[in-house]
């Protein structure tokens, strides 16, 4: 299957040889289609322009994405279940929320995350929803621990409990804290701890009704690596397909069907094009070439 040269040359010659044809959508349908016909099952590909077009709001998991997934989804076949190829650096948790009850309701359990490079955040917690994920040798997932302004919301419930500790023993320090503490406003720290408990609520409750469901693996173990700010360090740290499988989730290597793995890059290479020579920042996309689509406002296409 081609590499990221070769489909760039693939997008070139059709640009070349079929005047009136969008070469970038094109190939990117053409992938998808084949992947369909190899695995006989829905293909959903969620892809995020985020890694080209950093800043931007709408890259992220956000409400109108439910809209992009009922267009894609009218019209499936559902009993055929789903997979989801994901790529995105995660959003809003309500939004997730959201999205993950819809496709449970349209394909039950009965869907299947794939990831081709990385999803991150609450795009973690989707491919957590489902009942398998596949990852191959490049493929991250991340933290689920919730952000708020970019700050992790355990490590300022962590803080403001170091805060009293140190004030209990040390009573001078209350000057110091206080410059650090009195930042938060009133109901920031209650904020943080809802987030927290929110968010493991969501995946932990997913994880039972799925991926989990009737094997030994428990909630807690998963959690304790995905979930633990002070486990993980950072809200960026990426995970790598051997920590997954060592967390207990049930983990398909891409490896072990090289056909199916080239499709699958093959189709990353196609979407990543896309992103990087056009204005797009988002595309939901099925195998039957029906897409819903965002760019960039034109006076901010760069």
């Amino acid at each position: 299957m081609p590499n990221w040269k070769e489909v760039i040359l693939e997008i070139q010659e059709i640009h070349k040889s079929t005047p009136g044809v969008n070469p970038l959508d094109h190939v990117r349908r053409k992938y998808l289609s084949a992947i369909q016909k190899h695995t006989k099952r829905n293909v959903i590909a969620y892809y995020s322009g985020w890694l080209h077009k950093a800043g931007y709001p709408d890259t992220n998991i956000n409400d109108k994405d439910k809209n992009a997934f009922m267009v894609n989804i009218h019209k499936l076949d559902r009993s055929k279940g789903l997979d989801l190829i994901l790529h995105t650096p995660g959003g809003d948790l309500a939004a997730t929320e959201s999205i993950v009850d819809y496709l449970r309701a349209m394909f039950g359990d009965d869907i299947r995350a794939i990831i081709p490079q990385i999803s991150m955040s609450a795009g973690t917690m989707i491919a957590l929803s489902c009942k398998e994920i596949m990852m191959g040798k490049q493929s991250n997932l991340g933290p689920i621990d919730p952000q708020m302004g970019g700050v992790a919301c355990q490590a300022v419930l962590d803080e403001f409990k170091k805060a009293l500790a140190d004030v209990k023993a040390n009573p001078s320090s209350a000057a110091l804290w206080q410059v650090i503490v009195g930042k938060y406003h009133p109901t920031f720290l209650t904020a943080c701890k809802h987030a927290v408990d929110w968010s493991k609520k969501m995946a932990g409750e997913w994880l039972k009704a799925n991926m989990l469901k009737g094997r030994s693996v428990t909630v807690a173990k998963v959690l304790k690596e995905f979930g633990d700010h002070s486990r993980n360090k950072s809200h960026a740290r990426h995970i790598s397909k051997t920590k997954c499988i060592q967390s207990g989730l049930k983990i398909v290597e891409m490896e072990t069907d090289d056909v199916l793995q080239d499709l699958i890059l093959t189709t990353h290479h196609a979407f990543m094009h896309t992103f990087s020579i056009t204005d797009t920042i988002k595309i939901v996309e099925n195998h039957l070439g029906v897409a819903y689509m965002e760019n960039l406002p034109a006076r901010e296409v760069k």
